[in-house]
């Protein structure tokens, strides 16, 4: 058979592309791709190592990156400036990039040391200014479903997003730090509530769109750690109740493997945190927190629709950007 081959440029020619396809094949049922957020948080200072970050990550080529909110400290200004600033970085990142809302850009400026803004006013500009295509920031631009343009009577909530690749279903949530906006006055619970059930319904919704196009697998992005206290998985108060309740019942409804990104607590973990009624543990849900505020790097993440356990994680840690290196 060698012979065969040698004395055949035909049959080579034949075999490495069979080989290129194969390889094509299993490529095409992986992605990989980079979450980060909360950062940066001491400005001017952090920017450098902010920057360093991005170039970083675009050395590693990944499909895409997600960034998990909060662009700055809840103590610094909520200007119009620093959210162009930062509309600007998300653009030199060379993949897509698709941004999840944290607490600190919004339901914070309230606070004398972030400028005193209002907060329903600081939403609407984000709104306004960063989400006003269907496109994701990036040099290189992807196409969203917007839950605004798929779900009408939810049209304010053009940052609830969904897009697929390679097997997989990525869906985008608008559920902040700072218990989701909930209980500073009756504006903010009014303000929750609206997009309390605008989320929940683009919750279900992806489900049944993974379950429709039998994805192999579906990864939820937001800001807030919802799962920093018991208590918020039960309490009346909790502006994270109802999620965790609904995630709960989706994912033992559908058991495929679901992986819920996060940051807001700002050290790198990666578990199982959802339990059942029965208080026996849903073990097809896993979840990332990424690092953040000091800790200015990144996880990069393989999802392989060939797996049955698909999720592989990697942290992109920038030597240049630890603070009390090991000697």
């Amino acid at each position: 058979m060698k012979n065969q081959i040698k004395r055949n440029p035909a049959l080579q020619i034949m075999l490495v592309t069979l080989s290129l396809m194969t390889m094509g094949s299993a490529l095409a049922q992986s992605v990989k791709f980079i979450a980060l957020g909360d950062m940066p948080y001491s400005q001017p200072a952090d920017f450098p190592r902010f920057e360093r970050l991005i170039a970083s990550i675009n050395k590693q080529k990944p499909d895409f990156s997600i960034f998990v909110g909060d662009t700055k400290s809840g103590s610094s200004p909520c200007s119009n400036q620093h959210v162009e600033k930062m509309t600007a970085y998300f653009n030199t990142f060379q993949a897509p990039l698709i941004y999840s809302i944290g607490d600190n850009e919004w339901t914070d400026c309230h606070r004398v040391l972030a400028g005193g803004y209002d907060p329903l006013e600081r939403l609407n500009h984000i709104r306004s200014t960063q989400f006003n295509t269907s496109n994701s920031f990036g040099k290189v631009k992807l196409k969203l479903q917007r839950q605004s343009d798929l779900m009408p009577q939810f049209s304010p909530y053009v940052e609830n997003a969904m897009w697929h690749q390679s097997g997989f279903l990525f869906v985008n949530v608008h559920i902040p730090g700072s218990n989701n906006n909930l209980g500073r006055d009756e504006e903010s619970n009014q303000e929750y509530a609206s997009r309390n059930s605008a989320n929940l319904a683009w919750i279900s919704q992806a489900f049944q769109v993974a379950k429709d196009k039998q994805y192999a697998g579906m990864i939820i992005a937001f800001q807030a750690d919802i799962f920093y206290s018991p208590e918020l998985a039960t309490s009346a108060s909790s502006g994270y109740r109802d999620t965790i309740t609904l995630l709960k019942e989706q994912a033992e409804k559908l058991p495929i493997p679901v992986l819920l990104i996060h940051g807001d607590s700002h050290q790198l973990k990666i578990d199982q945190p959802l339990y059942n009624q029965k208080n026996k543990l849903i073990e097809n849900v896993y979840r990332l927190e990424v690092m953040g505020a000091e800790q200015v790097h990144a996880v990069e993440i393989r999802a392989n629709a060939r797996e049955s356990s698909p999720f592989s994680f990697r942290a992109l840690v920038v030597p240049q950007n630890i603070l009390n290196p090991l000697k």
